[in-house]
């Protein structure tokens, strides 16, 4: 499990805890299958910063498309971001939003490897 780990260098503190917890049954192939798999998917919590920012500056909704969240994009795209508030709130949950969507990808890509394994 520590190699996978390694190719996992960016995880946040919170990202890692579950990760951890999600993938300690696996053994060292199944792990690195699974790193390799996140890490594509994941999403940087200051990568969702400045897509909220630029949200904010410009296209309204821009950080809920990135994250897969089309509806509540669209929502903020005709809305001007809920005139501000929402995109504000989400400058503010720019973490959560992105560890959200990260533990929802995390989820599928175990379950992927636990299924590809069996």
């Amino acid at each position: 499990m520590p190699n996978a780990f390694q190719l996992m260098p960016s995880l946040e503190p919170d990202e890692f805890t579950f990760i951890q917890d999600l993938i300690k049954e696996f053994n060292d192939n199944q792990a690195q299958q699974f790193a390799m798999a996140y890490m594509s998917r994941r999403k940087d919590p200051s990568n969702m910063l400045l897509f909220t920012i630029i949200g904010f500056l410009g296209v309204a909704g821009i950080q809920r498309f990135v994250i897969n969240q089309i509806g509540m994009g669209i929502l903020f795209l005709f809305t001007g971001g809920l005139c501000l508030i929402g995109t504000i709130v989400d400058l503010v949950n720019y973490k959560k939003l992105a560890f959200e969507f990260n533990s929802s990808q995390a989820q599928q890509v175990a379950n992927m490897v636990r299924n590809y394994s069996a």
